[in-house]
């Protein structure tokens, strides 16, 4: 804990606060991501676009080579690598102080990106598609978020089906966060994962009882749902349409106790920020 009173992380030696809730950036290393203007054309453009993020407020970059969306093929370990190890070293030879976050459920991936300099590992399958993944991260003393899905990209929307979508995600939460601990992470950040292996009804009952995972584990919380199905289906748009619901499920969020907005658009959810704080009194 801090001297503010809410929970930090250590990143490198970074404590970075989340008293106050942090954006994390989006810069996808891929080809495939469901959105389009995610989607990084060589190493020039991922540093212009850390820079975009950082001048816009973003606390974290959040880097991925691969693609989750439903259907999408899985890259193995030594491509994937071989696209966010070179875009790594890009990034923080620009802007040496920027805290990356490396999105990959490959154990051997995440320990050889966080020795180039990233401080953070972002697991979509918290530790389900690589049993060394969670051992590791406790080795590596770095914040681990882990996150819900039910299945595997390639299949996660296949008829996605729970008696309880909440009461499930959360128990799987909780155990999840005991067997982190158990393996030695210390920062442990639950994601539920908005949009992986859930319906539309899913996510809003998950969006609607978010409060009762920061109440319940005890930990940070990461909300993605920036421009999602769970946005553009329901509107009837397309992602590139879907920022103006993405900023008001992004408000929601804050409101019901999110300490890290992963988002595409860094300026729109800083400004969600600055406006729920005050709301708040902060």
């Amino acid at each position: 804990m801090d001297t503010t009173g809410g929970p930090s992380i250590n990143c490198r030696g970074q404590l970075l606060s989340l008293a106050t809730p942090v954006v994390m950036g989006i810069i996808n290393v891929t080809d495939d991501s469901f959105y389009e203007g995610s989607r990084m054309h060589g190493l020039h453009q991922v540093v212009e676009k850390a820079g975009q993020h950082l001048q816009e407020g973003a606390a974290i970059l959040d880097l991925g080579a691969q693609s989750s969306r439903p259907g999408a093929t899985m890259l193995g370990p030594e491509e994937e690598l071989n696209r966010l190890l070179p875009a790594v070293h890009a990034i923080l030879n620009h802007y040496p102080e920027a805290i990356i976050s490396v999105d990959t459920w490959y154990a051997a991936v995440a320990e050889k990106t966080v020795h180039a300099g990233a401080a953070i590992i972002n697991d979509i399958s918290a530790g389900e598609l690589d049993q060394e993944m969670i051992p590791v991260a406790g080795r590596l003393q770095v914040p681990y978020i882990a996150m819900h899905m039910q299945g595997k990209p390639a299949t996660m929307q296949h008829k996605p089906q729970y008696e309880d979508v909440v009461r499930e995600v959360l128990d799987y939460m909780v155990a999840k966060l005991a067997a982190c601990r158990a393996a030695g992470i210390r920062d442990f950040i639950a994601d539920p994962g908005f949009g992986f292996g859930k319906t539309l009804e899913h996510n809003y009952a998950l969006m609607k009882d978010l409060s009762l995972f920061r109440d319940i584990l005890g930990a940070p919380l990461l909300t993605g749902i920036s421009r999602k199905s769970m946005i553009y289906k329901l509107l009837d748009i397309t992602p590139a349409e879907a920022l103006n619901g993405t900023t008001v499920l992004n408000t929601i969020a804050l409101l019901h106790g999110t300490h890290i907005l992963r988002v595409h658009d860094v300026k729109a959810a800083v400004e969600a920020v600055r406006i729920t704080e005050k709301m708040k009194g902060n």
